[in-house]
């Protein structure tokens, strides 16, 4: 992101969410966004997502300029180079995990046994071989999760999104499907994670905190959180 602005509204009622934000993740990394609500990162993970543009500035994702795309050009720029998993974990409760994990590839018009292939790879990858035929309503919470976890990373996309992704769940399951995030970025894929959660932040690898739509650390270590929560 170059010198990002996000404006909503007009006048009296204009909000500006991001004030200037320049920001780079390197291929590879593992960061978390956090910020007090209203801090700008929910705007600024819209925008790595290619789901909202900037007012202002320019955001180059694998290099390409995306700020100013169609939505058309924008929707298949998410399907081949994004993967999102949130808070909610927004499967279709009448498919199965592996229809569910299939779905991103139909709309890339991959051939269908190639969609069964990758499906069940990506549900192994997250530990879910036993599960493929279950639908949701037969899955607990985290399980559901690493459906969500591997329908993102099927069409292997650039770069990971995570909004809030361990919101719904206890503990225990947090750790988990924290685990898991850790392995696919030691497997080469670049992970973003807005989170409120200190500890899970302290997971990732940098994190980067927003305040008034602003960058106020870009490169804080797991160890830093605390001072600035506290400061």
């Amino acid at each position: 992101m170059e010198d990002v602005t996000k404006v909503y509204g007009m006048g009296d009622t204009e909000v500006r969410a991001l004030a200037g934000v320049s920001l780079t993740v390197e291929q590879g990394e593992y960061c978390s966004i956090m910020g007090a609500s209203g801090s700008g990162k929910s705007s600024a993970m819209n925008i790595i997502g290619c789901l909202d543009r900037p007012t202002a500035g320019h955001y180059y994702l694998d290099g390409e300029d995306v700020a100013q795309m169609e939505d058309s050009e924008l929707a298949n720029i998410r399907n081949r180079k994004l993967g999102f998993v949130f808070q909610q974990f927004h499967l279709l409760h009448q498919l199965t995990a592996m229809e569910n994990v299939m779905l991103p590839m139909v709309y890339a018009g991959i051939p269908y046994a190639e969609r069964r292939d990758r499906a069940r790879e990506a549900l192994v990858r997250v530990g879910l071989e036993h599960r493929l035929n279950n639908k949701p309503n037969q899955l607990s919470g985290g399980q559901q999760q690493r459906v969500a976890i591997a329908r993102a990373i099927v069409n292997r996309p650039v770069l990971l999104l995570a909004d809030e992704p361990t919101g719904a769940l206890d503990s225990k399951t947090t750790q988990e499907v924290m685990g898991i995030f850790t392995e696919l970025n030691e497997s080469g894929i670049t992970v973003v994670m807005v989170t409120h959660e200190p500890d899970v932040a302290r997971l990732t690898k940098r994190i980067v905190w927003f305040r008034d739509g602003e960058v106020l650390h870009s490169h804080l270590t797991p160890d830093e959180i605390g001072k600035v929560a506290v400061g």
